[in-house]
């Protein structure tokens, strides 16, 4: 029985599988990506991070009825997780369900209006409702006493789903008749899948294939209706989301707008900006630098040429952009270049006298100031940044950055005076990491200063820290430290180790 249950649970850590899964995810290989969310939730069972991940697997899948499932069962315990309702709108949406669908779109808006997603899912959800019935006021009820029409939609879902049954041998392998939609109006509907539902409906006039199965026994008569009816259900989808005639039209007042004014709206131009820089936040943090770095290009380029008019922050963007870019040459090892971008963003932010910019400018010229070895111009940078910080986090940050820039120049007493400094304000925010690491630094200051027995008393205060983090590294290179200074050993096998630490 326990061996049975041992193999039952997956070889693997949680965060491994969700991390695993989610790197899947983004690559579009949505099987393994959901096999990897199944053993994560093995081992946390109803985590509700890992079954909205899986709830946009399965969507992406085409499963919707199960990523419904995942997105109600992750707003099981906490009805205002904003990413559990935005999965379950868009899942309720790609279902056709856009009535609902824009509910709870609403419901996520209401709890996190600064999220433009949940804005721009209201407004699709009220487009489809208006492409599907008309808008209210062109909508006319009349009291009739014929009210059948009410159940054909019923009629017409039961019809379909008839289709999927196994057909009988006098239909062999061909479809029931329905009626025939327009291959015109199929083919605009389905786009380059209309090729592939013809390439589909041609084999099955292939009697023998049809009898055929594959290695799994399946067989292929099953797969290829399951392919057509997939792609029939999109199409309905489709056809319900945006009719052929709600598609002309639109099309229509698109070239009639494009011809009385070629400039595009503020709130396209917000919605492009947005979501550009969403794109370039997302290539940076999944380790694609040299992707971000020239999508934020472009963004770039495209900003560079709109009026004032048309993008009132446009200096803001500009140098928020200059940031993004420098960022990502950091990351591809680009110094000189990534130097020169932060140094663009804090001209335009002083030039415009945006504070808040002006901080973030300062903070990275220090970072790449201290990647190069540069270390008394990263303090001078960074002292220059001291009165901008607005958090006891931040200058706790800071004020250990400063700290282990002096302790590289030999500066021993600075560095001891700033690492206190950045103690004090962890202590202020109760942050127990940056308690840790401001005190590792007071203890190598002393051991420069040849203060030994300060260095080892707060070494084993950074020990208890280490304790309360359960940071295993950082304790075995604290006791190593402390047992290299009750013997007296250099000072350069005590900083080895305590970069470890760090």
């Amino acid at each position: 029985m326990a061996a049975a249950a041992a193999a039952s649970v997956p070889a693997g850590t949680f965060p491994s599988f969700m991390a695993e899964g989610t790197l899947l995810c983004r690559r579009g290989e949505y099987g393994k990506a959901l096999t990897c969310f199944n053993n994560a939730l093995k081992l946390r069972a109803g985590d509700k991070q890992c079954l909205v991940a899986r709830s946009k697997c399965y969507l992406k899948l085409g499963d919707t009825e199960n990523s419904l499932k995942d997105a109600e069962a992750s707003l099981q315990n906490d009805k205002t997780f904003s990413k559990g309702l935005y999965q379950k709108a868009e899942t309720l949406y790609t279902m056709g369900d856009f009535e609902f669908a824009l509910v709870f779109y609403h419901r996520g808006y209401r709890l996190r209006p600064e999220l433009q997603k949940f804005r721009l899912g209201i407004e699709k959800s009220q487009e489809a409702i208006v492409n599907c019935i008309g808008s209210p006021s062109s909508v006319k009820l009349e009291n009739k006493e014929d009210l059948c029409f009410i159940s054909r939609q019923a009629e017409s879902k039961k019809a379909n789903q008839k289709l999927q049954d196994k057909l009988t041998k006098d239909q062999k392998w061909t479809r029931k008749q329905e009626p025939v939609r327009n291959p015109k109006t199929e083919r605009q509907l389905l786009g380059e899948l209309y090729a592939d539902k013809a390439y589909l409906e041609k084999l099955l006039r292939d009697e023998d294939l049809m009898e055929s199965s594959t290695k799994q026994g399946i067989k292929v008569a099953d797969l290829v209706l399951s392919g057509i009816s997939y792609l029939d259900t999109r199409s309905e989808f489709w056809q319900q989301q945006k009719p052929i005639y709600a598609r002309v039209r639109e099309r229509k007042l698109r070239q009639q707008r494009w011809m009385r004014d070629k400039k595009q709206k503020p709130a396209e131009v917000g919605r492009y900006v947005v979501k550009s820089m969403e794109d370039i936040d997302m290539l940076l943090t999944g380790d694609c630098p040299e992707e971000s770095c020239k999508k934020a290009e472009r963004v770039l380029k495209t900003i560079q040429g709109w009026s004032d008019d048309e993008v009132p922050n446009k200096n803001e963007l500009i140098g928020n952009l200059h940031s993004c870019i420098g960022n990502a040459q950091l990351e591809m090892g680009q110094m000189e270049a990534a130097l020169q971008s932060h140094k663009m963003d804090l001209e335009f932010a002083r030039q415009n006298d945006l504070l808040d910019a002006v901080s973030r400018a300062l903070d990275n010229i220090g970072r790449v100031y201290a990647r190069i070895g540069k270390f008394q111009q990263a303090i001078d940078t960074w002292e220059e940044k001291i009165p901008m910080a607005k958090s006891s986090l931040e200058k706790t940050w800071l004020f250990h950055e400063i700290g282990q820039c002096y302790l590289e120049l030999n500066k021993a007493e600075a560095a001891q005076n700033y690492g206190q400094k950045s103690l004090q304000s962890a202590d202020e925010e109760g942050d127990v990491e940056w308690q840790l690491h401001a005190t590792v630094l007071v203890a190598q200051a002393q051991v420069k200063l040849k203060d030994y027995r300060s260095a080892i008393l707060n070494f084993e205060k950074a020990l208890e820290k280490a304790k309360l983090i359960h940071n295993e590294d950082a304790q075995k290179a604290i006791i190593s430290v402390s047992g290299l200074l009750q013997r007296g050993e250099a000072w350069g096998s005590i900083s080895k180790l305590a970069v470890t630490i760090v």
